[in-house]
């Protein structure tokens, strides 16, 4: 079987990265962000950086977390006014994945390839500065769709650990943990090459190594490069990939209960790992060995195949509770007898979500359940 791997994005990083923006041939911006990015002034920052190149920009500040179909639109018809050359998300997952839908169908209705997208991200932890992949939401049905197009890839990635130094331990602790998600299923999945395995390998070992470190002392510059560049090489990794059901089924229980999308996965992938490695099960399955190989990775090794993925899975549950996130549903707002309620409805959605196609092992609606109710007490 034939595979592929191929990096279209152009990326700079490393402390004043910003300052790159000044390169750029480029006559009109929009700038893509939510209100903190301008009430903070990250965005006046970076258009004063343009307009001293003689570039006209426009702040689309609307973006919220979860962005949805509305404020895509609203974004669109921003663009189709301003009619740029350029547009720049500044922010996290929301800003670029909005960006790179309003670009995307911009570009199809002007008829036109020449938009620059560049993604100038603000926190460590969707890659989605580097990937195809694009998530936005419907509250009419209470979802969140994971689209995927080669043509929403960003032209340029920037890279500033000084944007990042700002944000708090919690959103910290809660993107790290995105990446290590992605570069753990990235590794699992049916479609990982070598190549997609070693940018995986060496964010996940970096996440592993030093996420505790950053949480602790945001003000660490040289761990705040780590973490960032580690986020940019599992978004390279899993925009080639893909990812598994830990996604899929994060994305139902964001799009039905608003939680954050990095604790969502927090709170799902040690359980997600013992299914994917078949733990349950009395014989062993090939997917096994790929989380062996991922444990030994991290310096985990038992007497069996099954016992290392389980240290694993008990060192991964000590990071998180070091990270002071917890372990069940409900210590996140949420109601037993409502997600339980729930859980039906997310897993239909699961399991028609893009990121199920790669998973190592292909499962059934009630094994999905299982899953989502080992998040409360007792397991159900």
């Amino acid at each position: 079987m034939l595979k592929q791997f191929k990096m279209a994005t152009k990326i700079v990083t490393g402390v004043d990265a910003l300052s790159s923006i000044q390169t750029l041939s480029l006559e009109r911006v929009l700038i893509i962000c939510d209100p903190f990015m301008e009430q903070n002034g990250t965005a006046e920052k970076m258009m004063q950086l343009l307009q001293e190149k003689n570039v006209r920009c426009h702040i689309f500040s609307e973006i919220i977390p979860d962005p949805t179909i509305d404020v895509v639109t609203k974004g669109l018809v921003a663009a189709m006014d301003l009619k740029p050359d350029g547009i720049i998300a500044l922010g996290g997952g929301s800003a670029m994945d909005a960006a790179k839908v309003i670009r995307h169908i911009y570009t199809m209705v002007e008829k036109s390839s020449s938009v620059q997208l560049i993604c100038v991200p603000t926190t460590s932890g969707t890659g989605s500065e580097v990937t195809s992949f694009a998530v936005i939401s419907d509250p009419t049905t209470q979802s969140k769709y994971a689209l995927v197009d080669d043509r929403m890839v960003p032209d340029l990635a920037i890279l500033d650990p000084v944007l990042t130094v700002s944000v708090p331990k919690s959103v910290t602790a809660d993107t790290g943990i995105d990446v290590l998600t992605h570069c753990i299923e990235a590794l699992a999945s049916t479609s990982a090459t070598d190549f997609t395995d070693a940018a995986s390998e060496k964010a996940m070992k970096i996440i592993w190594q030093d996420l505790i470190a950053v949480v602790k002392d945001g003000e660490n510059l040289a761990l705040r490069e780590r973490v960032h560049n580690a986020s940019c090489l599992a978004g390279i990794a899993f925009s080639e990939a893909s990812l598994g059901i830990c996604h899929s089924l994060a994305h139902a229980l964001g799009g039905k209960f608003h939680i954050p999308h990095g604790r969502a996965n927090a709170l799902l992938l040690p359980h997600v790992i013992s299914y994917n490695a078949g733990l349950e099960l009395e014989k062993e399955i090939p997917s096994l060995t790929i989380y062996q190989r991922i444990a030994n990775n991290l310096g985990f090794q038992a007497g069996t195949p099954k016992a290392t993925v389980h240290a694993l899975i008990n060192g991964l549950n000590r990071q998180l509770k070091q990270l002071e996130i917890a372990n069940l549903i409900t210590d996140h707002a949420i109601d037993s007898e409502e997600f339980l309620a729930a859980i039906p409805e997310m897993v239909a959605k699961a399991m028609e979500d893009k990121c199920t196609i790669t998973n190592p092992r292909k499962p059934t609606l009630q094994e999905l359940e299982q899953i989502y109710k080992r998040l409360l007490r007792g397991g159900y």
